[in-house]
């Protein structure tokens, strides 16, 4: 499915709103001189809002499960927004907020 090229500094959440970031960008590929997140960096998520009560299924990590199926940058796909994503432990999606929209891949 074609989406919008994924890079750091999207806008992107769990689905309680702990904002997500990936660890490790693909830095040789850059849109607007930011690196790029291909689907091998795993995001961590900071402050998920889950309540007190349930503070041991709070998100703490994210994993896009898979990317562009044309476009690789290191030999690796390219996280699209349109992506299908898991956070840890709790199995809820990642959702992205703001992206860049000048760049597509299928």
């Amino acid at each position: 499915m074609p989406g919008a090229v994924m890079h750091l500094g999207a806008s992107v959440t769990c689905a309680h709103g702990g904002p997500a970031t990936p660890t490790a960008p693909y830095t040789r590929v850059t849109l607007g001189g930011r690196p790029v997140v291909t689907v091998a960096a795993p995001y961590t998520i900071a402050y998920c809002n889950l309540p007190p009560a349930a503070a041991a299924l709070r998100c703490s990590a994210g994993q896009w499960l898979a990317g562009s199926t044309r476009v690789f940058a290191g030999g690796r796909a390219l996280v699209l927004d349109s992506s299908p994503s898991l956070c840890v432990p709790n199995g809820a999606a990642m959702v992205v907020l703001e992206c860049q929209a000048r760049v597509t891949a299928a």
